[in-house]
């Protein structure tokens, strides 16, 4: 995933392939930051997951 210690982008762009900060390859190869997980293509912190749920899907609406 590129440099160690580089943070993944904060949305995944969709490109194939995966460029080489994309949170969904990140997760796939385990290089996630501790306290953070992917929710819809996007980089949330592990506590605030269930807020950015809530956004993305009330946006859609």
């Amino acid at each position: 995933m590129g440099k160690p210690g580089k943070m993944p982008k904060k949305k995944c762009c969709e490109d194939r392939p995966r460029c080489g900060r994309c949170p969904l390859r990140a997760l796939a190869e385990g290089t996630l930051p501790p306290g953070y997980t992917v929710k819809k293509r996007r980089l949330v912190k592990v506590g605030k997951a269930d807020v950015v749920l809530a956004k993305s899907t009330r946006k859609a609406a």
